[in-house]
């Protein structure tokens, strides 16, 4: 894909995974909370875990998947303070910022566009400050509809206003960026370092990049190839 920054006007950016290491939410989902709900429940972890992720695997795709509350309310544990338990693992990653950096210098509409939850939103926003680089946030919650659907695209339009064709989505989730190529966003971005403990593989269907220094042009250029 060859990108030319001079035909885009607005970028569209996930936050975990895409932005920020996913290594936290893993991390979060697959042992602090199983941890925690195993001690209050007096359960091995062994059974703790099959059973929460079996529960979790019921709800992806709906908003329920990234909603604290929901998950507050059904775990009978208070998720916002497990969250700030390990907070510490909250992470940019590598060259996230001199790509935000690029963007602003270019005078790009940069929107962070995400299913996160309100609450995880305040969490990360206040542990990273990468908040300021963007002309606004958007969370599915606000929309109505995870990314997942089809019909979040169309219906993100009533927040951001956005020429699809003159718009880059950068996203860790291939579902999602399906959904947009049936919007037509002209510019499909996967990141495939979506953790800092995983190895990455490119994607068979999208222009795939590990890191968001690919996207940034030499000096002097305002088009960038990526193999």
């Amino acid at each position: 894909m060859i990108i030319e920054w001079n035909d885009i006007d607005t970028v569209l950016l996930d936050m975990d995974g895409t932005l920020l290491d996913r290594h936290f939410d893993d991390h979060f989902w697959l042992e602090h909370v199983p941890k925690r709900w195993s001690e209050r429940h007096h359960k091995t972890i062994e059974y703790s875990k099959e059973h929460l992720y079996a529960l979790f695997r019921s709800q992806e795709n709906t908003l329920n998947w990234t909603d604290l509350d929901y998950w507050s309310d059904r775990l009978k544990l208070d998720i916002p303070v497990l969250k700030r338990e390990i907070e510490h693992l909250i992470a940019v990653h590598p060259y996230v910022i001199d790509f935000l950096l690029f963007l602003n210098q270019q005078s790009k509409s940069v929107w962070l566009v995400t299913n996160a939850h309100s609450k995880t939103l305040d969490l990360k926003m206040r542990t990273t400050r990468i908040g300021g680089y963007f002309e606004g946030i958007v969370s599915a919650h606000q929309v109505g509809l995870p990314k997942e659907d089809f019909k979040f695209w169309k219906k993100l339009q009533d927040f951001i206003v956005y020429d699809p064709a003159r718009t880059l989505l950068g996203e860790d989730s291939e579902a999602n960026l399906k959904t947009a190529r049936h919007f037509d966003i002209a510019y499909l971005i996967y990141i495939s370092r979506y953790s800092s403990r995983i190895n990455p593989t490119n994607s068979e269907n999208f222009t795939t990049i590990d890191y968001f220094n690919r996207l940034i042009p030499e000096k002097g250029n305002s088009c960038v190839t990526i193999f």
